[in-house]
């Protein structure tokens, strides 16, 4: 008999999304236009503590934007974290940019402010030009050491596009993360923290830039009584149906955060003292939302252990697990693109693994996976 599929990272609805669903439904505002769009707007900035957001159709849309309202253009270079999902760094493309990859320190396996440097500094020497961005990511919801990459980007004035797409709701020294950055960026796709089932959202302490993004992302329509537009626009705005599932997840987000590191701690309570399995700690002053629980694996008496057996193996158990993010250097499509690389990522995704870890999981449902890769790891 089959067991139970345990999934990576479900949705997780609480009930509270429905009132705000059937508000629109009732008023008929479906479309990316409605006072839930405002509202869920109004209550991203309050919950991060940052004072303009836009709601987007999804955390890639937000990062394109920025990169345009930043100036980013053809031939222009963009400094981006290797270690991350392709929505990070696909819009850098999108504008006719080019990608520079940075690899990744061990601590918290984002973006080597030391590495990050070095890049900044042979690119001007090599182009005779500064990168007109950098694009940081929190990995799996784990802060990046944002002090000093801030330190390092206010020494050359180049503006940070702050990707927390998998850490709403972690904080560093107690800030929200998505707020240290000249933009923020949030996802909420189905298996996000929260989820309004596709979407994603901008946030920055200007204004003007929050204003221009909406305007982009409604097809620039320049204010007039006919359709008229003096530049490119975009079809990014979130639906008010969406943004009312949003409201209903705001409501249930820090329950969600909680869920979330009770997962990595019952792991870790586990099969933290199971020599092969590492975990990766919260550096001081960091706060992760623990989006994912990450492993890797040590060599064991010696023998190496493969991680994509131990994927497989649990997927016969009806268990599924990911690899951790193959970097973007070792992508076919960026493949020519410059990159300043340790080796930290590549080794990262040779010998790692993502464990169940939605919000929804159940004691049972943890205690078989724990169950299920000690067995694997053992045999």
């Amino acid at each position: 008999m089959t067991q139970e599929r345990i999934w990576l990272s479900s949705p997780h609805m609480g009930g509270e999304e429905l009132p705000f669903i059937e508000e629109a439904f009732q008023a008929n505002w479906i479309s990316p236009v409605g006072p839930h769009i405002t509202a869920f707007e109004k209550e991203l900035a309050a919950y991060n503590g940052i004072d303009h957001v836009a709601a987007l159709s999804s955390g890639t849309a937000a990062i394109h934007l920025a990169l345009i309202i930043l100036g980013v253009r053809t031939g222009d270079e963009v400094i981006c974290q290797t270690f991350t999902f392709s929505g990070s760094c696909n819009p850098i493309a999108y504008t006719g940019a080019i990608p520079v990859f940075v690899d990744s320190e061990a601590d918290t396996w984002n973006m080597d402010p030391i590495l990050l440097e070095h890049a900044i500094t042979d690119r001007i020497k090599k182009t005779g030009k500064k990168p007109k961005a950098i694009i940081i990511v929190h990995l799996y919801g784990m802060p990046s050491k944002i002090a000093d990459i801030q330190s390092v980007a206010k020494k050359f004035e180049i503006p940070i596009i702050e990707d927390a797409a998998e850490a709403l709701g972690s904080t560093f020294e107690g800030q929200k993360l998505g707020t240290f950055g000249d933009f923020g960026i949030y996802s909420f796709n189905g298996n996000k923290i929260i989820t309004t089932s596709g979407g994603g959202a901008l946030a920055s302490k200007s204004e003007s830039s929050i204003q221009k993004a909406r305007f982009l992302a409604t097809q620039a329509r320049d204010p007039a009584p006919y359709y008229q537009h003096s530049q490119i626009g975009y079809n990014y705005r979130l639906s008010n149906i969406s943004a009312a599932i949003g409201r209903g997840q705001m409501r249930v987000l820090d329950d969600r955060v909680k869920s979330r590191r009770a997962n990595f701690e019952f792991y870790k309570d586990a099969l933290g003292s199971f020599g092969p399995v590492k975990f990766l700690e919260e550096p001081k002053g960091m706060k992760s939302n623990r989006w994912l629980t990450t492993i890797t694996f040590e060599s064991a008496d010696n023998q190496s252990i493969n991680p994509e057996s131990i994927r497989q193996a649990l997927e016969r158990d009806n268990i599924e697990s990911r690899p951790l993010w193959k970097p973007m250097h070792l992508q076919p499509v960026f493949s020519e693109c410059p990159a300043y690389i340790s080796g930290v990522a590549q080794s990262l995704f040779e010998k790692g693994l993502c464990l169940p870890s939605g919000s929804n999981l159940t004691d049972s449902q943890r205690t078989r996976v724990a169950e299920a890769l000690r067995r694997q790891v053992m045999s």
